[in-house]
């Protein structure tokens, strides 16, 4: 009896993801992606494995498999990746009420612990101790690069679970169980479409009427610290209590947020919360802004990158703050909700709407997804 086979459009996390789940299950599969390398959104972004940002339950669950498999990959394929966890600090007492409020109601579930300032600074010598009143750390979050392991992993994947990739190689058309590249025609049992904002050409239809948004966000690297200068976890501001959902449950929280709308409505007004994490090249990756909307200014405001520094300043320092790359990314996110997973006709499924999580969720959700 022959295998089922399964294709992939879209070679980015929730592409690779996908593919991974499948062959797991006993798939042939293939991958498509419209150019040489995937260089959308699964690129453009920290690197970050990020458990911290999702709320106790079916969302933590899936993160901290999903930073699972992250983990074996990375060592079997030899992709650099630092799991040196995260601290969030605090230079506001509001701040560091939330985060108190955080680890009273998390610490028996996940693991995280309060940090004085002399703690903190401790872990990390990239933390400002001017004005430090403490944080917290989180031992559960994950660093890679996602420029070598975008690219990487399909080799690896390709030699574990015999999964083909045609790169270079557009999807202009879909009726199932073909799919259609200009003249080239290929079938499988199941199509899986996993390519971000470039399914609403496939069906336009369907993706205009889906609760989505895109958001655009901007970003920047710094030429790599010199001396060995590690920051050790990844660094986030107090602005970051606002983006994530695992903070909503803090009755503090929303103290914070009006200070935060009255001190910073520049910042809230462009989505901005900084964070910061460290390649294995010894570069800082800094941002990011939210932008949400259809259709976005394609080029980069000079006023965010200045806004993100400024702000990194009050909470970081490092010996070279010289930007050699800036950049902005385009993902697609859901109104409400936390991913779309549809079937617009038999045999096609479409898995798009992750936000910025794809990183933190793909592989524990299309597990999740091929299992049902």
């Amino acid at each position: 009896m022959s295998k089922k086979s399964a294709i992939i459009i879209g070679a980015g996390i929730v592409g690779l993801a996908a593919a991974r789940a499948l062959a797991i299950k006993g798939y042939k599969v293939s991958v498509f992606e419209k150019t040489d390398v995937a260089v959308g959104a699964s690129i453009r972004n920290f690197g970050m494995v990020w458990p911290i940002g999702q709320p106790i339950g079916k969302l933590y669950d899936r993160a901290i498999r999903s930073r699972n498999i992250w983990k074996e990959i990375c060592e079997e394929a030899d992709i650099w990746h630092s799991p040196k966890g995260s601290i969030h600090v605090a230079y506001e007492k509001d701040e560091m009420q939330t985060m108190e409020e955080f680890v009273d109601l998390n610490a028996s579930l996940r693991d995280c612990r309060l940090l004085t300032a002399e703690q903190a600074i401790a872990l990390s010598p990239a933390i400002n101790p001017n004005g430090l009143i403490g944080g917290f750390y989180s031992g559960e979050e994950v660093i890679v690069d996602p420029r070598e392991a975008i690219s990487k992993i399909p080799n690896y994947f390709q030699e574990k679970y015999n999964i083909d990739f045609h790169f270079a190689t557009p999807i202009t058309g879909i009726t199932y169980p073909y799919i259609w590249s200009g003249n080239s025609k290929y079938s499988a049992d199941e199509i899986y479409i996993c390519s971000g904002q470039e399914f609403e050409s496939l069906y336009p239809e369907v993706y205009m009427n889906s609760p989505l948004t895109k958001c655009k966000l901007q970003m920047m690297r710094t030429l790599p610290q010199s001396n060995g200068f590690n920051i050790g976890p990844a660094l986030c501001g107090g602005l970051t209590l606002l983006h994530y959902a695992a903070f909503k449950e803090c009755p503090t929280l929303d103290v914070v947020k009006a200070r935060m709308n009255e001190q910073y409505p520049e910042y809230i007004k462009w989505g901005i919360h900084v964070m910061m994490s460290q390649n294995g090249n010894n570069e800082l990756v800094i941002g990011d802004s939210h932008e949400y909307g259809f259709t976005h200014d394609p080029f980069n405001r000079e006023d965010i990158n200045t806004l993100i520094l400024d702000y990194l300043k009050k909470f970081a320092r490092f010996p070279d703050w010289t930007i050699q790359q800036i950049w902005n990314g385009t993902y697609v996110k859901m109104k409400e909700g936390t991913e779309l997973v549809i079937s617009p006709e038999e045999g096609v499924t479409i898995v798009n709407g992750l936000g910025g999580a794809g990183m933190t969720l793909s592989f524990g959700l299309l597990e999740e997804i091929v299992s049902n």
